[in-house]
């Protein structure tokens, strides 16, 4: 686990809690089925994260630019856009248990 304070030095002015009620709520948004011995241990590193997050707000960016590319004057070298591969869908087909319609078709995962 990240010390964040001790990494980040997250000054007490941006202290922000976040309560039980909240920690259970992000835990049932990311699926997490948090023991109660693991509630403590969420909330502090949330909290410590949230904290983060407010020190960088408060920073001062009337006068940055925002960036468009994060190399000014240069750009991304891209290579053309043509097929260089040869279409073996007919060779493929037979070997698929079912297709329809040229279409490969797999059995239903979500009910």
């Amino acid at each position: 686990m990240y010390d964040f304070e001790r990494v980040f030095s997250v000054r007490d002015a941006f202290r922000m809690i976040l309560t039980r009620e909240q920690i259970a709520g992000i835990a049932a948004l990311a699926r997490l089925e948090l023991t109660p011995s693991e509630f403590p241990v969420y909330q502090e590193s949330l909290s410590r994260i949230i904290d983060f997050v407010g020190a960088l707000d408060a920073c001062d960016t009337t006068d940055v630019v925002p960036m468009a590319h994060p190399l000014a004057g240069l750009s991304q070298r891209l290579r053309p856009d043509v097929v260089t591969e040869e279409d073996h869908h007919e060779q493929y087909q037979p070997n698929a248990p079912l297709t329809a319609a040229g279409l490969y078709l797999v059995p239903k995962v979500i009910e």
